[in-house]
């Protein structure tokens, strides 16, 4: 919704300024610069990336236009799974969670968590760990390292879309210029056409640089640094299973394991003492 919203504002402000001040809309209306710019962009955008970069980036973009896949509610469904878990390995061993580990979606304990087992990524994350865990072959300094190197590498990838889009932004406003000369060279063929043509010639020359920089600018720039944002939050679910379950592996209970948790989130979704205690006690 907020992508929509600003891309209005980006429009109503620049194209509503120039009616103001007594242009005429008609003249920006260039499709023949539109092809060279866009044609040109995404050409450049095939030869610049492999087929994994082109393939994440196409399955990322459709994010844009959603809300933040990570809510305060889903942290708290986070925190109060890895309660459970660690507290029936409190009770039963580590041998008790062995089965939950191996079919997480046959699992009585994660069915509880809908939100948490329909991520993937989330699942197999904390199922590995909890698989090493019961392995009993790791130190947890062994096991921080490879949450890190692992952490590191989602990240890397997370962030393949954001890049490849950032650079896209970058490249528009050369290939705006491009068109611009493009059209400085049909108006220098026309040189014996009357004044007014000309005129509407250098016109319509100058509308490719100005929606090469409008485009990079207003519209596909933005998007970069918007699925950057969702690299950085989808990061943080990992590092709050990474903090509880070491946690637990240096002695500490599961209420104070998960609390480290707790400290790890961002203000904005992370939930108070109190709050996350009754939402955990109602879970199980």
């Amino acid at each position: 919704m907020f992508v929509i919203i600003g891309y209005v504002v980006v429009l109503g402000a620049v194209f509503g300024g120039f009616a103001m001040g007594g242009g005429h809309l008609g003249a920006l209306f260039q499709p023949i610069e539109l092809l060279m710019i866009g044609g040109g962009a995404l050409g450049a955008f095939f030869v610049g990336n492999t087929g994994k970069a082109v393939k994440a980036t196409s399955k990322a973009l459709p994010s844009v236009f959603k809300g933040a896949k990570y809510s305060k509610e889903t942290y708290m469904e986070l925190m109060a799974l890895l309660y459970e878990i660690l507290g029936k390995i409190r009770k039963e061993g580590l041998m008790a969670v062995e089965g939950d580990v191996e079919n997480p979606e046959q699992s009585a304990l994660f069915s509880k968590y809908p939100k948490i087992l329909g991520d993937h990524h989330v699942i197999e994350f904390t199922t590995d760990y909890l698989r090493i865990m019961v392995s009993g072959n790791l130190n947890a300094m062994e096991i921080e390292n490879l949450m890190d190197v692992e952490i590191e590498t989602h990240h890397h990838e997370a962030l393949v879309p954001a890049h490849v889009i950032s650079k896209l932004g970058d490249g528009l406003p050369a290939f705006g210029i491009v068109a611009a000369v493009m059209g400085v060279v049909h108006t220098m063929e026309s040189v014996g056409a009357p004044p007014a043509e000309l005129g509407m010639l250098i016109a319509h020359a100058l509308v490719g640089t100005f929606l090469g920089i409008l485009l990079a600018y207003g519209f596909v720039g933005p998007l970069g640094g918007l699925l950057e944002q969702k690299a950085e939050e989808s990061t943080k679910m990992f590092q709050t299973i990474k903090v509880t379950l070491l946690a637990s592996l240096n002695g500490y209970a599961p209420a104070m394991a998960v609390e480290f948790g707790r400290k790890v989130l961002n203000s904005p979704e992370r939930p108070g003492f109190t709050e996350l205690e009754t939402h955990v006690k109602q879970k199980r």
